[in-house]
């Protein structure tokens, strides 16, 4: 996990660290101090020894993670409830290969684990403190949320100006002379579906077709990450132009410049990164 900010929880402060695309992650041990701030890791146990948690804790891992070790899973369940029954965060991450609950070891030992799972453990804590925790988190979310819409105004704007780089390269290089302006405006659109078959998977109609509703077009649904890519994919697209490549040649390596850097930025914390 990368970037983190605070929950101020009517004065108490509870560390969020972004997940990326898999969602935000909340501090337990944070939450955990709130009743008992000597012992905030037997209070996070004495939460999951309870057969009620084991099956949230299970019906949240199958909703959300195709790895989750069922049998083991099934094992622990039958365990919840008994007098003798322990359950740590690491055993249960270590033994199902739990997603939603993070466990860091060291000198700072402390348990993240997803919102969703978050709030629940918080409820057991206090549901006062809970509510104080939800709406402070969705501050947090709604001020990020307004950073991100600014940030792809301008990426959606500058893969506009960046197009007319695009379509120079297009003029100069792709469209002969003497052609009609249908046959020009034929072969634009043939180049921007390269780019867009490359990013998106898809024709500009055949996105049309699937979305027959839908206001704008296909690059105006675009996720942030998708438009920074795109603005790359232009300028790559013009280069590739410039230097002679077939059009089946230009479009495999668009592709795969697509794939590697939505990946990367998959990887990132955009919310971090855009709001320094």
């Amino acid at each position: 996990m990368a970037g983190k900010s605070n929950i101020n929880a009517n004065g108490f402060q509870v560390e969020v660290q972004y997940g990326g695309i898999s969602g935000d992650f909340i501090s337990l041990t944070d939450i955990a101090r709130y009743k008992t701030p000597e012992n905030p890791g037997y209070v996070i146990q004495n939460w999951m020894r309870t057969r009620n948690t084991v099956r949230f804790l299970g019906l949240w891992e199958h909703l959300h993670n195709s790895e989750f070790n069922y049998l083991e899973f099934e094992a622990i369940e039958k365990e919840a409830g008994l007098n003798s029954f322990v359950l740590t965060p690491k055993r249960w991450v270590d033994q199902t290969n739990a997603k939603g609950i993070i466990t860091k070891q060291g000198r700072y030992a402390s348990t993240f684990a997803h919102n969703d799972i978050a709030f629940e453990f918080a409820s057991w804590i206090s549901p006062e403190f809970k509510l104080y925790i939800v709406k402070d988190y969705q501050r947090l979310k709604t001020d990020e949320n307004s950073r991100l819409s600014l940030n792809w105004n301008l990426s959606r704007e500058l893969t506009k100006i960046n197009y007319r780089i695009h379509t120079d390269a297009i003029k100069v290089h792709l469209i002969p002379e003497d052609i009609s302006l249908r046959a020009q405006s034929f072969i634009y659109a043939n180049e921007a579906d390269v780019l867009n078959v490359a990013l998106f998977g898809k024709t500009a109609r055949m996105w049309r077709d699937e979305n027959p509703n839908a206001k704008g077009n296909i690059r105006d649904g675009a996720t942030l990450s998708q438009l920074i890519v795109l603005v790359n994919l232009e300028s790559m697209n013009a280069e590739l132009i410039k230097l002679g490549l077939s059009q089946p040649a230009r479009a495999t390596r668009l592709n795969k410049m697509a794939i590697e850097q939505i990946n990367v930025l998959e990887e990132t914390n955009l919310h971090k990164l855009l709001s320094e």
